[in-house]
C-alpha cells in the first residue's frame, strides 16, 4: 500500500506538469510563431514481487512478477509544424515557409527564432537596422546586422522569397540591391533545441550545430514571404481534449491515494 501511495503520487505531479504545458500552450495561442508543446513520460523503476522460481524444481517462470513504483516526466517535445500565414500591413513582417530559423544576435550571442515581426532601429552611424521587437539585430548570410540607408524609403524596402536578398528603392525610384540576404539555418534535431524564452532558441548538443541553408548541399531551402507572419500552430480543441484527460488522470491518481489511505486505515483498525 506504501508502493501504491507514492506511485499514485508520482502520477499527480506528473499530470500536473502536463496541465502546466497545456496551460502555457493555452495562453501562447496567439504569439506569433510559437511551437505548442507535448509532455512525455516515463515509468520509474520497477519491484520484483517473487524469484525467478516458485516449485521445488527451480524451474523458470514463464513471465516475471514485477511491480512499478511510478512514472516521471520524461521530457517535454516541441512540435515544430508549420504554423498558419497570417496577413500584415508591417513591410518587414516576414514568414518562414519551410524548416529554416533566423539567426538574431543578442550583444555577443547567436540565437534562433521563426518569429519574424521585425522593425527597424537607428544604429551608431545613423543607418536603418533590422531587428526583432526586442532590439535583437537580424543577421545575413555573412553574420553581420541587416542595414539600409537612413535615406532610403522603409515602405519601399523588399526581401526575394526564394533567397532572402534585400533591396530598397531610393528617392529617384531606382531599386538599390543592398548586397545582403537574410540567413535562413537548420538543425538536424530542432527538438533539441533549448527554449530561453521571448520566441528565442539557443544551439545545444541534442540540437547539432545549425546548417546553413544557402551553402549547405541536400537541404531543402525554405521560403520568406514578406508581409505575412507566422502563426501559433497550438490547436485548441486540441489542447482542450489533453487538458480533460490529464484532469481526470490526476483525480484518478488522488482516488488511488485515498483508497490505499483507507486502507491503511482499516489495518491498523485490525489489532483493536
Amino acid at each position: 500500500m506504501m508502493r501504491s501511495l507514492w506511485a499514485a503520487a508520482s502520477g499527480m505531479k506528473g499530470q500536473q506538469t502536463a496541465v502546466d504545458t497545456i496551460a502555457n500552450n493555452l495562453a501562447n495561442v496567439n504569439t506569433t510563431a510559437y511551437k505548442a508543446q507535448t509532455t512525455q513520460f516515463k515509468t520509474l523503476l520497477y519491484q520484483t514481487m517473487q524469484s525467478t522460481s516458485t516449485n521445488a524444481q527451480g524451474e523458470t517462470k514463464p513471465t516475471s512478477a514485477q511491480v512499478g513504483l511510478g512514472t516521471r516526466v520524461a521530457s517535454l517535445n516541441s512540435n515544430f509544424t508549420q504554423g498558419p500565414q497570417l496577413a500584415s500591413d508591417s513591410n518587414t513582417a516576414m514568414c518562414i515557409i519551410g524548416e529554416g530559423f533566423f539567426a538574431v544576435q543578442d550583444g555577443e550571442e547567436t540565437h534562433y527564432t521563426r518569429n519574424g515581426n521585425f522593425t527597424w532601429a537607428l544604429d551608431a552611424d545613423g543607418n536603418r537596422v533590422l531587428t526583432t521587437s526586442e532590439g535583437y539585430k537580424v543577421l545575413d548570410q555573412q553574420g553581420n546586422p541587416i542595414a539600409i540607408p537612413n535615406t532610403a524609403g522603409t515602405q519601399n524596402f523588399a526581401v526575394n522569397i526564394d533567397d532572402g536578398t534585400i533591396s530598397y528603392r531610393n528617392n529617384q525610384g531606382q531599386t538599390v540591391a543592398t548586397g545582403q540576404a537574410i540567413a535562413l539555418y537548420q538543425f538536424t534535431n530542432k527538438v533539441g533545441l533549448d527554449k530561453i524564452g521571448e520566441n528565442l532558441y539557443d544551439v545545444t548538443n541534442a540540437s547539432g550545430e545549425p546548417i546553413s541553408e544557402w551553402n549547405t548541399n541536400g537541404v531543402i531551402r525554405s521560403q520568406i514571404a514578406q508581409n505575412y507572419l507566422e502563426g501559433s500552430n497550438v490547436n485548441v480543441a486540441d489542447e482542450m481534449v489533453n487538458l480533460i484527460i490529464s484532469q481526470r488522470a490526476y483525480e484518478m491518481n488522488s482516488k488511488a491515494i485515498t483508497t490505499s489511505d483507507t486502507m491503511l486505515e482499516q489495518a491498523n483498525n485490525l489489532k483493536r
